[in-house]
């Protein structure tokens, strides 16, 4: 029995001994627009008195691997479970920003469809007086949320919430402060009257970017249209084109805007044979406001008249009428082909 026990510590003795050792390797975080946040297990096993339960499982599930947002650790998950200003120091503390978002700060390019980039450089802030809560405070930058539109800014988000024309210029001023070497360009509009076009370069030798967007023009082209009727009313171009500020837009030389304009011939097809309108001729005596759009819409078929209409003043017959020009109830073939 003795000699059994003694070769059951010996082998014992001989076999290798295995060291359990924990493993607490740092963790890196890395963010798109600032260095890495590094996380140490060994400074917070040592705060902790190496119990690795109060984080695993309590407050981070091993089998899941989820980011968290700076908003979520405000409100007391990850991080923020311990780091709540009471056990820990507070991830609402703008002065403890610096204890894990270390490095410089970086100048953020933001690519624009239909602009330069817009820069924002971060240490421009930050020396105007700012601090990192001002704009991540979960209401002016959400963590998370993209594709910020320049509509909204204007209404006070992102950047807007600051850049109002109180607290900062206007994100409607000038675009080149934040679109470095932005110039818009012209723009073509393709109408049934001919291309109308518009000249960026023309008008901002008057205005400033301002006094059309937004308030009379969305940032984006083909999102709100505008006819000429809506125009002679006062709305898109029609703001300023009113005859007051600039010329009308009804006020008879549509080859302003409709360059190479000129308009054909019309035929309405009646009961008495084709009636034929020459724009050339009546346009020999007479400009496109004296009939656009006091008496014709500028889209044909929209409005039918009857001979009995125009003998009453209406459509033709407001100048064929005997006394401006031949009347309407006249010599039939004068219009009619019979």
């Amino acid at each position: 029995m003795k000699l059994r026990n003694l070769f059951i510590t010996l082998a014992l003795i001989m076999l290798p001994v295995v060291s359990f050792a924990k493993e607490t390797k740092n963790v890196s975080f890395p963010l798109k627009n600032a260095n890495a946040v590094i996380f140490s297990h060994d400074v917070h096993l040592r705060k902790l008195n190496n119990n690795c339960r109060l984080c695993h499982n309590a407050i981070y599930n091993l089998r899941v691997k989820r980011h968290f947002t700076m908003a979520e650790m405000e409100k007391g998950k990850s991080c923020g479970a311990c780091h709540s200003g009471v056990k820990a120091f507070s991830v609402k503390d703008n002065k403890t920003c610096v204890r894990c978002h270390k490095g410089q700060l970086r100048t953020i390019t933001f690519n624009v469809k239909g602009a330069t980039p817009a820069i924002f450089a971060h240490n421009t802030h930050i020396s105007n007086g700012l601090t990192c809560r001002d704009c991540h405070n979960g209401k002016t930058i959400i963590s998370g949320v993209r594709g910020t539109t320049m509509a909204m800014m204007n209404k006070g988000k992102s950047c807007g919430a600051c850049h109002n024309g109180n607290d900062a210029f206007a994100s409607s001023g000038d675009c080149a402060k934040c679109h470095i070497g932005f110039k818009p360009g012209n723009l073509t509009f393709k109408t049934s009257a001919g291309n109308a076009n518009f000249s960026h370069d023309f008008h901002l030798g008057m205005y400033k970017c301002a006094d059309c967007h937004t308030k009379i023009f969305p940032y984006q082209r083909g999102t709100a249209k505008a006819t000429m009727a809506m125009m002679n009313q006062g709305k898109s171009c029609g703001a300023c084109h009113n005859g007051n500020d600039a010329f009308a837009t009804n006020s008879g030389d549509c080859a302003k805007c409709h360059t190479g304009f000129k308009p054909g011939n019309i035929t309405f097809k009646t009961d008495g044979g084709d009636a034929t309108f020459s724009h050339d001729f009546h346009l020999g005596m007479y400009k496109c406001a004296d009939c656009h759009t006091k008496i014709f819409p500028y889209q044909t078929g929209v409005v039918k008249a009857t001979m009995a209409d125009m003998e009453k003043g209406k459509s033709c017959g407001a100048c064929h009428n005997g006394k401006d020009a031949f009347a309407s109830s006249g010599d039939c073939e004068k219009c009619h082909k019979m």
